[in-house]
């Protein structure tokens, strides 16, 4: 009798579960639209940024950076007026390779000593389809500022089940030449274009 109650109630305690998992899985939205409006941070631990770049023709090359700041304005109702501002520590590029991102780090390449961050800022949003936009803005990197576009995709937003933070996310892709910066160590021998791939969560700041 004892195992039949406590049957029952891990039974009434499944569906109340999956009834609140239903439900939240209910308040997501992949509408642009349906957004809340307001200022949003962006999320270091479920944000990077990888890039990639050919090696030599033997591969595409891949690396990341983590921990990157920056803060989201969004106006569902005029969405070509967001704004985007993003800091990213240059000192963070990671390849799973000590001596490569020591290299990395260095005068060859980013010269993290004496350029710490890169950041980028929004300029124009150009509204491309249902869920799409590009996102033009001024890309600084290496002491270097060029314009650059990140074709955006918009994922969804809604209320995040494990903080409980309402939270907006885009998956995006831009493409720079690396020569354009100041860095044209090994060219072409690694390719000078490098692409960047990029995912991205925000929070409600409030």
């Amino acid at each position: 009798m004892q195992f039949q109650k406590f049957a029952a109630g891990v039974a009434v305690a499944a569906v109340v579960v999956s009834a609140g998992v239903v439900q939240a899985q209910d308040a997501f939205t992949k509408k642009p639209a349906e957004v809340r409006a307001g200022t949003y941070t962006l999320d270091p631990e479920h944000s990077k940024i990888t890039w990639f770049v050919n090696h030599l023709g033997f591969s595409t090359y891949a690396g990341q950076f983590a921990g990157a700041t920056g803060t989201l304005t969004l106006d569902p109702k005029a969405p070509a007026a967001s704004k985007l501002d993003v800091t990213v520590k240059a000192d963070d590029v990671g390849t799973l390779n000590a001596a490569l991102d020591k290299h990395l780090k260095s005068a060859d390449f980013l010269d993290t000593a004496k350029f710490p961050t890169a950041t980028f800022k929004a300029t124009r949003i150009v509204v491309k389809g249902a869920n799409e936009a590009d996102i033009h803005g001024d890309l600084t990197l290496r002491g270097v500022t060029k314009p650059i576009v990140i074709a955006a995709e918009f994922n969804q937003a809604g209320v995040n089940p494990l903080d409980k933070r309402y939270t907006v996310g885009f998956d995006g892709e831009a493409k720079i030449r690396r020569s354009e910066f100041g860095i044209a160590y090994a060219l072409p021998a690694v390719g000078d274009e490098v692409t960047l791939k990029i995912e991205a969560e925000f929070k409600a700041a409030s």
